[in-house]
């Protein structure tokens, strides 16, 4: 039945609630200094509760990596781990969750059993889904970034992206989105490779991938800001977090519409998405009917 276009819906995006960034962040030590999670507790609360103030409900609501801080193995990882189910478990149970791995959550550089445990957690690192026509696709961007100790799960979600951009030529999806944690590319296509972006030639390869393909959009965290550009036609999308702020933006949350012709898209602080929702503008390409 999701095969079917059935008219316009949102969903909402959000990225690094990454409980313990802002204590490391503050205490410039951000290996360790992560002992303390208070604050990202209140800002998940915030924006649960956002979300399940919106009517009409989101279709699904997408955690783009970093759920937390602690690296694998370390000290408060699985404190601040049971610390976000517990306040990810009061999202409104018709308001499905999808979570993407970000680098603290499989490492920077990952191995098979970071990758599993991972996936016992929190489920699979690389999945698709259908929501009325539109094919979702959501990759572990860390296979990207740095697959030299598990080189055969590089190959592995690459032989799957394969088979699933062929399945949706087959069923004409509507459109085609991608969700990853690292970003292709923060502004520009040929920017040069830092720790906030994917190395060129990989870039190249997964862009090229896509816009055959034909992608609309991906959406990415990992950057504590917000930030994009486009690709012949494919949109790069990078939301800031829900957690600590490395720029100058809010704390918050991005509602994503889905049209016949576009994907439309903005960035909401959790205190305007909390007492404002959502706006008209938004609202109206929602009531239009195809």
């Amino acid at each position: 039945d999701e095969f079917r276009w059935k008219g316009p819906f949102y969903f909402i995006q959000g990225a690094d609630p990454q409980f313990g960034l802002i204590k490391a962040w503050a205490v410039g030590d951000t290996n360790n200094g992560d002992d303390e999670w208070g604050e990202e507790i209140k800002l998940a609360e915030q924006a649960v509760e956002a979300i399940n103030k919106l009517n009409p409900k989101p279709k699904f609501f997408v955690l783009c990596g970093d759920l937390i801080h602690g690296m694998p193995g370390t000290q408060w990882r699985k404190d601040q781990e049971q610390d976000l189910k517990n306040v990810l478990k009061n999202t409104d149970q018709d308001i499905p969750l999808v979570f993407v791995s970000g680098n603290h959550d499989i490492g920077n550089s990952p191995t098979r059993e970071t990758i599993d445990n991972y996936c016992k957690n929190w489920g699979d690192d690389y999945f698709s889904f259908w929501v009325g026509g539109v094919f979702f696709l959501v990759l572990n961007s860390q296979l990207y970034f740095d697959s030299s100790k598990c080189p055969e799960l590089k190959q592995a979600q690459d032989v799957w992206l394969n088979e699933q951009l062929a399945v949706a030529v087959q069923h004409k999806c509507k459109h085609i989105i991608v969700f990853q944690h690292i970003p292709l590319f923060l502004r520009k296509p040929d920017e040069d490779h830092d720790y906030f972006n994917l190395e060129k030639s990989v870039r190249q390869e997964i862009m090229e991938k896509f816009h055959k393909a034909g992608i609309k959009a991906v959406f990415s965290g990992h950057y504590h800001r917000n930030a994009g550009g486009s690709y012949r036609g494919m949109e790069m999308v990078v939301s800031s977090a829900i957690g600590c702020q490395l720029g100058e933006d809010t704390h918050g949350l991005r509602v994503v519409v889905v049209t016949d012709e576009k994907i439309v898209h903005r960035y909401y602080s959790l205190n305007e998405l909390s007492s404002r929702g959502i706006e008209k503008e938004l609202l109206d390409l929602l009531a239009k009917q195809n």
